[in-house]
């Protein structure tokens, strides 16, 4: 669900291996500076209701991915004022959504390590595109991971963690997990692989989706993105097979 939030009374705290556990209103946060950074975010899940067998969740499509210019606070920023401890590994962040996942109840909780949280680039954001965070974006504070698929920005963030382990959490270490069969033990979700999407040219019909389009040259557009390095090349492949390489 998503929960209901006052922003006037919320904090959000930084603790364990720190040398000052802090915690912040939003006030507080706001007098630290701002940043405005602007990030594709895209669900895990996108294009999973095209695999076999379909893995269980929302069936999306193509549709789970968007860009908003995000403000807040940079997360580098946050655990510096607090003082990482020598001993410190991974940092915990905490949503105030809180359910039961294939009978484990739980907070969200995702891990960073210590060098993915302060090279990163996060900020905990309290705005999108210039105005308060959206009910379903997070409001009133959220965690915003660039370059990383969805399930890192953890949304409606009341708590950062540092600790002096590997986080083995439910949400790192069950799910977003990509596994070949039930008994791959899988390789984690991280950063967003190279994907792009067209914009379909012409029109289409209704019952069988095939597409018109006139005759003659077509342009096409789309956008293309990745969590790993920038994109240097598009390339366009037709039925009839020929590859059109394009610069970025």
């Amino acid at each position: 669900d998503i929960p209901a939030t006052v922003a006037g009374d919320w904090r959000l705290t930084v603790g364990g291996c720190v040398d000052e556990p802090l915690s912040f209103g939003l006030t507080e946060l706001r007098a630290m500076g701002r940043r405005t950074i602007r990030v594709t975010l895209e669900c895990a899940g996108n294009g999973r209701a095209t695999l076999q067998p379909r893995p269980i969740s929302q069936p999306w499509l193509q549709e789970a991915v968007g860009t908003a210019e995000w403000t807040g606070v940079l997360l580098a920023d946050l655990l510096r004022s607090a003082g990482l401890r020598e001993d410190a590994v991974d940092v915990v962040f905490t949503g105030a959504d809180h359910g039961v996942e294939r009978g484990v109840e739980q907070d969200y909780q995702r891990g960073l390590s210590v060098a993915e949280a302060i090279d990163s680039g996060a900020i905990v954001a309290w705005e999108m595109n210039g105005a308060p965070l959206p009910p379903q974006h997070g409001y009133p504070l959220r965690l915003v991971v660039p370059g990383w698929y969805g399930m890192a920005s953890v949304k409606w963030l009341r708590s950062i963690e540092v600790i002096d382990h590997p986080f083995d959490g439910y949400q790192n270490a069950v799910a977003y997990v990509l596994r070949q069969t039930p008994d791959d033990p899988g390789r984690p979700v991280t950063r967003i692989e190279p994907r792009a999407l067209l914009v379909p040219p012409g029109f289409p019909d209704f019952m069988s989706r095939h597409r018109f389009v006139a005759a003659g040259t077509v342009p096409l557009f789309g956008r293309a993105w990745s969590g790993w390095a920038p994109i240097e090349r598009v390339e366009v492949s037709t039925d009839a097979g020929v590859v059109d390489s394009s610069s970025a």
